[in-house]
């Protein structure tokens, strides 16, 4: 069997330098190596060996297969560099470069993403994520949502068959991400897509991109609220934007507000713009919250937060002076280009 290796070895290597193309070479691998080949019948007859040569060989056997495959791979690669030397072979190199289509840039809506994310993320708030098809429980009852809310109609809301639904703001997220943590504080962030029915026009779209906040702990305070959100807005707009909160009324905040601030307009009175909602979370939220941990940690007796909403498409459009929201996703070109 050794003299059979030996000639198959020099048979195989003399067919691999007659190999003129990539289809000879692949029936001559099929030839050798495949299934119904010359050295897999060789190797069929490993068990017949003498024992006392058996390991000579083996070695003789693995010395083969090697360099058949190697001269293979070897061939191929000499056959590509062949090809590759000919697809160039009249190519000018020394004619200059032709313009191409010209660098991309972030879309508009992923520029304030990172930029409000980066900023929360320096006051030591948490990227937090969740489910964008909700239960009823985690986008509403536990957010103290009554059941005759409007917001719970179908005609505000994207409802499943099996009861669940699209969820309709972020703040999902918050009730999730208070079911699993295991201590205090509490600081987190979580952007992403919100669902609702509205009619699609210059503000409105039926799918949008909200950022919530959250921070629970003890003694967390309106003032600290108001700090954290009057910082975050002035690096946003500027070190000089006013910003006011007026009172308002949310089912999930008490006291609650919605936060305007003031920006400059070119040769016109400077105007306030509505901008967000937030507020002190309601005790009844964690006492929802409570009530599926089976603990105390959310003692609505012991603990306070804030929560705030913002849509991260109006501030991308008050930025940059978008007037029609429908831009943003219109993939125009035209338009893109601008950013």
């Amino acid at each position: 069997m050794l003299s059979d290796l030996t000639s198959l070895h020099t048979e195989a290597l003399t067919a691999l330098d007659a190999a003129s193309d990539e289809t000879a070479l692949e029936a001559l691998r099929i030839d050798y190596l495949g299934k119904k080949g010359k050295l897999t019948a060789l190797s069929s007859g490993m068990k017949d060996v003498p024992p006392d040569i058996k390991k000579d060989v083996g070695a003789k056997l693995n010395e083969v297969r090697t360099a058949i495959t190697d001269g293979i791979t070897s061939r191929q690669l000499a056959f590509q560099a062949a090809k590759d030397a000919a697809s160039v072979s009249g190519l000018d190199i020394t004619l200059p470069g032709r313009p191409g289509q010209g660098t991309g840039s972030l879309h508009p809506l992923t520029q304030i993403r990172h930029l409000a994310i980066s900023t929360l993320r320096r006051m030591g708030f948490a990227l937090a994520e969740g489910p964008e098809i909700e239960t009823e429980w985690h986008c509403f009852d536990a957010l103290n949502t009554p059941a005759d809310h409007p917001a719970r109609n179908e005609s505000d809301t994207f409802y499943l068959n099996d009861g669940r639904l699209l969820r309709t703001h972020t703040s999902s997220v918050q009730i999730r991400t208070m079911e699993t943590v295991k201590q205090l504080p509490v600081r987190i962030i979580a952007p992403g897509a919100a669902y609702r029915r509205d009619e699609i026009d210059a503000t409105h779209l039926s799918v949008f991109n909200q950022l919530e906040g959250l921070y629970v702990d003890k003694d967390v305070s309106l003032a600290d609220l108001k700090g954290t959100l009057e910082y975050f807005f002035r690096e946003i707009f500027g070190p000089k934007t006013a910003v006011r909160f007026r009172p308002h009324f949310f089912p999930f905040t008490e006291p609650s507000f919605e936060i305007d601030v003031k920006l400059e307009a070119k040769g016109k009175e400077d105007r306030w713009i509505e901008i967000a909602g937030c507020g002190m979370v309601d005790p009844a939220v964690f006492e929802a919250v409570g009530q599926t941990r089976k603990d105390t940690l959310f003692d609505p007796t012991e603990i306070t937060g804030f929560a705030f909403g913002l849509g991260l498409d109006r501030l991308a459009m008050i930025l940059h002076g978008i007037t029609d929201i429908r831009h943003l996703i219109e993939n125009d070109l035209r338009f893109l280009r601008q950013f």
